[in-house]
């Protein structure tokens, strides 16, 4: 996908965030996140959002805390999230395709990283908080979900701070079934280390979990169950990405 695209969707996911953040009420369960209530929510995605400003404004090379300052009145949260979400998004749409800053994932481009992390971010977080008002998720785009998968699994778990990790290894493959083959097929080998992914070809796996990209992208994020998936072989890989694969 391209930064534009990724822009877009984030800019269309942060306003159905409000959204249903509005509908569900400030003091709703999230049950994707069982500490949490809708407050809790807004408060930490309108966090991010500034926190990703920072970098994409003003060019700050260095890692820093993610953090914000809140509105002590709940009655204003939901206006401070819309203000710092739109922040973000104009500052995406005005950056230099030659942005330096620090970012934290393999990426083509710093500019690039950040519109695609804050567009999956956001679409996470927006289906919690479409769940939370009682509603069943709205759908995800099949190649934006496909690229969601990619950044989670050759992204977030393949660095050292991952907890998908076992004393016995085995291969997991996870395949969407809605897009042209090889295109979305992945094979991530477990170990005691990090994952190793690379994309699938033929061959066997010790655990195979297929089902539409949306569905896909969905449960390993741990947003839905596995029901609608297709799973064969090892289940307890999956139940193993299920206790250590969340990422907040």
């Amino acid at each position: 996908m391209e930064t534009a695209e990724f822009i877009e969707t984030l800019r269309r996911n942060g306003t159905l965030l409000a959204d249903a953040a509005e509908r569900a009420g400030l003091d709703a369960a999230v049950p994707p996140c069982p500490d949490w209530r809708v407050r809790d929510l807004v408060r930490h995605q309108g966090t991010v959002h500034r926190w990703a400003t920072r970098f994409v404004a003003e060019g700050r090379m260095r890692p820093e805390p993610i953090t914000a300052e809140t509105p002590a009145d709940d009655r204003e949260l939901l206006g401070w999230f819309r203000d710092g979400h739109e922040r973000l998004v104009n500052a995406l749409e005005t950056a230099p395709e030659d942005l330096e800053c620090w970012y934290f994932l393999r990426a083509d481009s710093p500019l690039g990283f950040w519109a695609r992390r804050q567009a999956h971010e956001t679409a996470v977080h927006r289906v919690d908080a479409e769940i939370a008002a009682g509603r069943g998720p709205s759908p995800v785009d099949p190649a934006f979900a496909a690229d969601g998968i990619d950044e989670l699994l050759s992204g977030f778990h393949t660095r050292p701070k991952s907890r998908v990790r076992t004393e016995a290894p085995g291969t997991l493959r996870v395949r969407a079934v809605d897009l042209p083959a090889g295109r979305a097929d992945w094979l991530a080998r477990l170990s005691a280390d990090p994952l190793v992914v690379e994309h699938a070809g033929e061959g066997a796996a010790d655990c195979t979990v297929s089902g539409t990209a949306g569905d896909l992208y969905l449960a390993l994020w741990n947003r839905a169950p596995y029901e609608k998936l297709q799973v064969s072989g090892d289940i307890s890989l999956v139940e193993l990405w299920r206790r250590t694969g969340a990422v907040t």
